[in-house]
């Protein structure tokens, strides 16, 4: 089968012929992958940014990890039936060290990344535990069903964030998990949404179609500047920065109310400064974010399940696996949104 693959720790990614995966062993299941969207790690990747020599050790491997399809064979003890839809988490935990015991798989000392450090979905079927399945709503289609994984990302950053009723938000960086942190805002009951970001018109348009118009190009003016004039010079509830580029923390905390939080969402490829006095004296908050939670995917697949077509305009392109490498192209230089591919 063909797969797309990080072969070695440089620049790229290579299309092999693979065989198919090993049929299932016990609690696992093997999934024909329908869609799976490239995601922004996914592109650093490709890039070999700074930041993921953690996949070294394990390459060769086939990436992808937001993607949905079909159960198309199960090894004993697994749980889900054949033809069950479903997308997944690619955290694979241990269940046996302490964090695990203590029920915070996030934090596993021996955790497995299906798609980053094991194969993943840029290929025909996956053999991955059935415990890292969640079985799509019956509203929920392939395509939008990929979505999950991201939108779990940007779930667990408004949680982070405490975004309350009526709150202004600021958010930094309009690609998939900025669009997504958006969605959650307004769902969490945020009363205004900014969004910020640096020439990015065709991210801006998908902004405006999910129903976001409060928008910020800092290309043409500085960020505290253009936020104060919308607010009429009332700070922010609450910042998420979603873009990696390490000034932004610091243009952030510059519109940021007193004891207000600021959420770094975006992996960043060099070190942040800022002014720690102000920090001290404004009584500002710095979170991290990362990742997912049993109780982030089970809310957003609450929320797709109400209304999946409001998710749709994320993705603004699809293409099959083999032209992937355009893809990556087009993701790579913003010239698109969220990019799908059907291996």
């Amino acid at each position: 089968m063909l797969s797309l693959r990080k072969t070695k720790s440089a620049f790229g990614l290579d299309f092999q012929e693979m065989p198919d995966p090993r049929a299932p062993g016990p609690g696992e299941v093997m999934v024909a992958v329908e869609n799976v969207g490239i995601c922004g790690s996914d592109v650093h990747a490709y890039e070999w940014s700074e930041g993921y020599g953690f996949m070294s050790s394990r390459l060769p491997v086939t990436m992808g990890h937001e993607f949905s399809g079909r159960v198309v064979a199960a090894g004993a003890k697994a749980e889900l039936a054949i033809g069950s839809r479903v997308t997944i988490n690619p955290g694979v935990t241990c269940g046996v060290c302490a964090a695990c015991r203590r029920d915070d798989a996030r934090n596993c000392t021996a955790r497995d990344s299906i798609g980053l450090t094991r194969d993943g979905g840029f290929a025909k079927h996956v053999t991955i535990p059935d415990r890292n399945c969640l079985v799509l709503p019956a509203t929920v289609d392939m395509e939008v069903g990929a979505l999950t994984e991201p939108l779990g990302v940007s779930c667990e950053a408004v949680l982070t964030g405490e975004v309350r009723l009526g709150d202004t938000v600021l958010i930094m960086g309009p690609g998939t998990i900025g669009q997504g942190i958006a969605l959650m805002a307004r769902a969490a009951g945020a009363g205004r949404v900014l969004m910020a970001g640096r020439a990015d018109a065709p991210r801006f348009d998908v902004m405006r179609a999910l129903g976001f118009d409060e928008l910020i190009d800092i290309a043409d003016a500085p960020l505290r500047e253009q936020v104060l004039d919308r607010t009429s010079g009332a700070p922010v509830d609450v910042v998420l920065e979603a873009t990696g580029h390490p000034t932004s923390i610091s243009a952030g905390m510059s519109v940021l109310k007193k004891s207000g939080v600021i959420v770094a969402v975006g992996i960043h490829a060099e070190p942040v400064s800022f002014n720690l006095t102000d920090f001290v004296r404004n009584r500002h908050q710095l979170r991290a974010s990362h990742g997912t939670s049993s109780y982030t995917f089970t809310r957003v697949l609450n929320l797709l399940g109400r209304d999946p077509e409001s998710y749709r305009p994320m993705i603004t392109h699809r293409m099959p696996l083999e032209r992937g490498l355009y893809g990556f192209e087009l993701a790579r230089q913003r010239a698109a949104s969220k990019v799908m591919l059907q291996p």
